[in-house]
């Protein structure tokens, strides 16, 4: 482990070195001494800074000229160790604040907040045509560009998560775009919880992905987080239909769906890890591009069949630079690996979970450094104490891995199953 670390360090350091050089050469500068630390201690300017749009939200008086917006982007950190924050407590100042207060005093350093979520509503005002015809935005984070650059400040790595298909606003805007019901064709389907999805073979809204990541990585987010990049499950599956998937799922009944979701995840690869793709890099001539992830579920480390979602690791792991499976303990069935209560055994749970997707990364050829996990911080089966939290921290580091990301719907995390921040670095 300590030689592993010791080769991506030195791998980070002669990174750092070629992205200080490319600004120094552009004669790019960082405004408000804006200041990153790599995990080593060495202090960094951040490596990519662009000006995208104006206006009174960067505090410009009435009547005076506007300054341009500065999107500063940190480094993505050697070891990942991030919480996740709803889009309205983002925009709740008070309750963010005790959030980053958490990130600053313990290991945390990074946070994963919510670009979209279930509901299909865009967290912020947008400026796309595309996205601004569709209404989707509501001003839940009104200060998003401050309260990113904020982060930045503290050296905290900000990462946005997209909920891509399961969409009941766009599903009501654009009902042809939706999962229908196979009785009543034109009608849309819902899961149990009453939520639509989008068909994942309706091309039409890939682009609209792919317009709000582009606006999100311009506005400062540093990786973007795909989650709900799979078909539907959880309701009446004997009454659904695709309109723009069937054909290809009915001439391959097993592969049709995680094939129509690679040709998905290709696209969004082929996209937006092209520079031209951002009005940024055009104004900065620069050729920086956002660092991309997926979230899986769980047993996509486990199994190789699709689960009728449309998710196989070896379709997803060429196209993401980061793979997030959803371990938590209590999503696993009884029985699982032998286990009464997979809830109740939150290392085994983890620990088996990762090292087999760890063999099966290795097997793809790729490497096990793309993995990083979503972890279980709220009680569902078992109560969830500070040593049933860390278990699971020490199951992904004993597989091997050094990432990972938590997950708590409420926001409501186990500071004691945090470590105390590093003495002489912001995180």
């Amino acid at each position: 482990m300590k030689k592993r670390r010791l080769i991506k360090s030195l791998s980070s350091l002669l990174r750092l070195i070629k992205a200080r050089s490319a600004l120094i050469f552009a004669g790019v500068f960082v405004v408000g001494g804006v200041v990153s630390f790599a995990h080593w201690g060495v202090p960094i300017f951040a490596p990519a800074v662009y000006e995208a749009g104006v206006g009174e939200a960067n505090g410009v008086p009435a009547g005076e000229e506007p300054k341009p917006f500065v999107a500063t982007h940190v480094a993505l950190p050697e070891e990942v160790r991030a919480i996740y924050m709803t889009s309205w407590v983002a925009g709740t100042r008070s309750r963010r604040a005790e959030l980053v207060r958490l990130i600053d005093e313990t290991e945390l350093n990074a946070i994963v907040i919510d670009i979209k979520d279930y509901s299909g509503r865009i967290s912020f005002e947008v400026t796309d045509p595309l996205l601004v015809r569709f209404g989707a935005a509501e001003k839940r984070i009104q200060d998003i560009r401050e309260f990113i650059a904020d982060l930045h400040r503290r050296n905290v790595y900000v990462i946005g998560r997209i909920t891509v298909f399961q969409d009941p606003y766009l599903s009501k805007v654009k009902p042809e775009w939706a999962v229908k019901k196979e009785s009543a064709t034109s009608t849309v389907w819902t899961d149990y919880k009453g939520l639509s999805f989008i068909d994942p073979g309706a091309k039409e809204a890939w682009d609209y992905t792919t317009a709000l990541s582009r606006e999100s990585y311009e506005i400062g987010f540093d990786e973007l987080n795909f989650d709900y990049i799979r078909f539907p499950s959880d309701g009446n599956m004997r009454d659904i239909y695709y309109s723009y998937s069937n054909a290809r799922i009915a001439a391959d009944p097993a592969l049709g769906k995680a094939k129509i979701m690679r040709d998905f995840f290709k696209h969004l690869h082929t996209t937006l890890k092209n520079p031209s793709f951002y009005e940024s890099n055009t104004i900065a001539k620069r050729s920086i591009v956002p660092v991309l992830s997926a979230d899986l579920f769980g047993m996509t480390m486990t199994n190789k069949d699709d689960l009728n979602i449309g998710q196989i690791l070896e379709y997803v792991e060429p196209y993401f630079d980061y793979i997030a499976p959803m371990v938590y303990p209590s999503h696993y069935p009884k029985g699982f690996i032998g286990l009464a209560s997979p809830a109740a055994n939150p290392y085994e749970v983890v620990h088996y979970s990762m090292n087999r997707g760890v063999q099966r990364m290795l097997t793809a050829s790729s490497t096990s450094e793309k993995l990083r996990p979503w972890l279980q911080d709220f009680n569902l089966g078992a109560t969830y104490d500070a040593a049933m939290v860390r278990k699971q921290i020490q199951a992904t580091y004993d597989v091997g891995l050094d990432s990972w990301m938590m997950w708590d719907a409420a926001n409501t995390y186990t500071r004691d199953a945090l470590l105390p921040a590093p003495v002489n670095a912001s995180n």
